[in-house]
């Protein structure tokens, strides 16, 4: 039954749907939308601070035991998925709503996620401590190398000014720094406290939802959106995933790696972090694009949650 709760929606994702549901029927408007804003950046600036404070030193030393497998991580994220998440939309961006595609290439250049990766490498029996590392690398790279490569990949008029790479240092690498810097005094408060941290964490996400699919209500949006427009991009991202699980496994096989070093590498390769894509999405794009920037992401959020739910499964089934 445990395993079947996997298959459902969350109640998160449940809360991101009736978020973005109240957002489009009612939307901050006037002298709400600046408030909204300020409490947007201090939220987003408080969650990479916990983030920092979270992470421990002994995981980043740790981390370089298996440097052959947190390198395959990396190539599976911030190489493998970009190039997907560019073909994507160099060939069939004439094929999707305004924004969608440019949603898509931007998923593809977010870091892996780290709670679930974690657990679905625990459920399948993969290497844990490795799942740990690689994806706490994976996210504190992210925060470089996301705004960095949508910067190289998006064309010149919607490039990324040097005004959203400082917002970026300011509200997410500044807090993370200060976080991690202070984790040594802090980190066992904050690791105790798993459920305000929570709060923080979903609160702040919730906050970017609300206040990017009202913007994305104000500019018709959703009026440009077709039923085929959320089919294709359903399709699309079951094809994204697929194609990464397919050449994270074969890779892993081809290299050589043990049984659940392979398992470690296809899900910490195979995820793209809804927690850092949200709230970097904010500071990167104007208001009035950010809600056609992370509904791919949100659908491939509840797609990769679905499907690595099985796929865990299977192999721990293989595994006894």
């Amino acid at each position: 039954m445990a395993f079947l709760s996997l298959l459902y929606p969350d109640r998160f994702t449940l809360a991101l749907v009736a978020t973005a549901i109240a957002a489009t029927v009612l939307p901050a408007t006037g002298a709400a939308a600046p408030i909204l804003k300020m409490v947007i950046v201090g939220s987003i600036a408080l969650l990479f601070f916990l983030q920092g404070a979270r992470l421990s030193r002994q995981a980043i030393i740790q981390g370089a035991i298996h440097w052959r497998l947190h390198v395959m991580v990396f190539a599976a994220t911030f190489i493998l998925f970009p190039v997907l998440g560019l073909l994507t939309k160099t060939y069939l961006q004439s094929y999707l709503a305004p924004g969608i595609a440019l949603g898509i290439l931007y998923l593809c250049l977010l870091p892996s996620t780290i709670q679930s990766s974690i657990t679905f490498t625990s459920i399948a029996g993969g290497n844990v401590a490795a799942a740990v590392c690689s994806a706490s690398a994976s996210n504190v790279l992210g925060v470089f190398l996301t705004p960095l490569l949508m910067g190289l990949f998006m064309q010149t008029q919607g490039g990324v000014s040097v005004g959203a790479i400082g917002e970026i240092v300011l509200q997410i690498l500044v807090p993370f720094v200060a976080g991690h810097l202070m984790q040594p005094w802090i980190g066992q408060w904050v690791e105790h406290r798993r459920t305000l941290t929570g709060i923080v964490d979903r609160g702040a996400i919730l906050l970017v939802v609300y206040y990017a699919f009202g913007e994305a209500a104000i500019n018709n949006l959703w009026a440009q959106l077709e039923p085929g427009d959320l089919l294709l991009l359903t399709l699309l991202s079951c094809g994204l995933l697929a194609t990464v699980l397919v050449i994270t496994t074969m890779a892993s096989r081809l290299l050589g790696f043990s049984k659940p070093d392979e398992i470690a590498l296809v899900f910490c390769g195979s995820k793209k972090s809804l927690g850092s894509g949200v709230p970097i999405a904010s500071i990167l794009f104007p208001a009035s694009m950010i809600g056609a920037i992370i509904l791919p992401l949100m659908l491939f959020h509840q797609i990769q949650l679905l499907v690595c739910a099985a796929l865990a499964r299977s192999y721990a089934e293989r595994n006894v």
